[in-house]
C-alpha cells in the first residue's frame, strides 16, 4: 500500500502571503496534500477558491476538500471540479460531505437533513456522466437540463470522490457510489467495521473499491486534551471517549497512525486542532513525528 498523509487546515485568515506559505511548506516537508473543508458558517476560506490559489502557487502539492454536496446545482460543481481539476493539471482530491447538522451551519446549507442523503445519491451517477463528457439530461432537486455536455472535461479520469460518514446510510451510500471512503474521529475497530459494510453494499452494487482508496481523517491535540476542549469534542461524537478518537500529541498521533496501518488504511488527513503561531513549527515538528510513515 502507499502510505499518504495530506493536512488538513481549518480557519485561516485568508492572507494570500501565508496560505502561499503553508503551501510551500507542505510541499517541501513532503506531505503528501492540502486539505480545506467547506464550511459555511465557520471562520474558513471557501475551498475551491483558496485551492485554485494553492494550485497557481505550487505546481506539485495535491489538492483535497471536504465539500459540501447538498445544495449545488449538479451542472455548475461539476464545471468548478472540473476546471479546478484541469488548471491544477490532475492534482485534485474530492470527498463529498453531506455537512454539520448543529444550526447554524444546517441553516446555512439549506437542506433539510432527510434531504441531504437522497439529493447526494441523485448527483453522483450524473457527476460522472458529465465527467465523463456525456449530454446529460436530468429533472430533479440537484438541477432540471436538457442535453448538457461539459468542457472542459477534467484532467483525471475518471475524476473520483470518496464520501464519509459512519453512519449506516453513509456506508451503503459509499458502496454503492463512491471510490473510496475517508472518516473522521474514529477508532481502528469501527472502520473495519464500516469497511465490511461499504465492501458488503459495492458487492451488491455489482462494484468494488480499491484497498488503496481508504483512509482517516484525524484531528490531533497539541497534549492532554483540556476539560473544555475534551466537552466539545464528546458532543460531536456523544457517548464516544475523546481520548479514543483525538490524538493527545505527536507521539499518540503516530501511535494512531500505526494502528489504522495495521487494519489496511493507508491515506490520512491529519488536523492540528490548535496550530499555534507558526504553522511551519507545527509542520516541522509534525514530518519530524510521522513523515517517515509515508511509502
Amino acid at each position: 500500500m502507499k502510505v499518504r498523509i495530506g493536512v488538513g487546515a481549518g480557519p485561516l485568515d485568508g492572507d494570500p502571503g501565508s496560505l502561499a506559505s503553508l503551501v510551500d511548506d507542505l510541499d517541501e516537508l513532503g506531505f503528501d496534500s492540502l486539505w480545506l473543508p467547506e464550511v459555511l458558517s465557520a471562520p474558513t476560506l471557501d475551498p475551491l477558491a483558496a485551492l485554485a490559489f494553492a494550485a497557481a502557487h505550487n505546481p506539485r502539492l495535491k489538492l483535497g476538500t471536504t465539500m459540501l454536496l447538498p445544495g449545488r446545482n449538479v451542472v455548475r460543481v461539476a464545471k468548478q471540479l472540473a476546471t479546478l481539476d484541469r488548471l491544477s493539471a490532475g492534482r485534485l482530491l474530492v470527498t463529498f460531505v453531506p455537512g454539520l447538522a448543529q444550526p447554524p451551519e444546517s441553516g446555512a446549507i439549506g437542506v433539510p437533513g432527510k434531504e441531504k442523503g437522497p439529493r447526494m445519491e441523485e448527483a453522483f451517477p450524473l457527476l460522472r456522466r458529465l465527467w465523463a463528457g456525456e449530454a446529460v439530461d436530468h429533472d430533479g432537486p440537484v438541477g432540471s437540463f436538457e442535453q448538457v455536455t461539459l468542457a472542459p472535461l477534467p484532467v483525471q479520469q475518471p475524476l473520483e470522490f470518496w464520501t464519509g460518514g459512519m453512519v449506516p446510510a453513509a456506508l451503503e451510500r459509499c458502496g454503492r457510489f463512491a471510490d473510496g471512503w475517508l472518516p473522521s474521529s474514529c477508532t481502528p475497530a469501527e472502520v473495519v467495521a464500516g469497511r465490511d459494510a461499504i465492501d458488503a453494499a459495492a458487492s451488491a452494487a455489482g462494484r468494488e473499491i480499491s484497498r488503496e482508496h481508504f483512509g482517516v481523517s484525524l484531528a490531533y491535540a497539541p497534549g492532554p486534551l483540556d476539560p473544555k476542549l475534551s466537552a466539545a469534542l464528546g458532543r460531536a461524537r456523544k457517548g464516544v471517549d475523546p481520548a479514543t478518537v483525538v490524538p493527545a500529541g505527536l507521539d499518540d498521533l503516530r501511535r494512531f497512525l500505526e494502528a489504522f496501518l495495521e487494519v489496511g488504511f493507508s491515506k490520512f488527513v491529519v488536523r492540528p486542532l490548535l496550530p499555534g503561531d507558526s504553522w511551519r513549527a507545527e509542520l516541522e515538528a509534525l514530518a519530524a513525528a510521522v513523515g517517515d510513515l509515508q511509502t
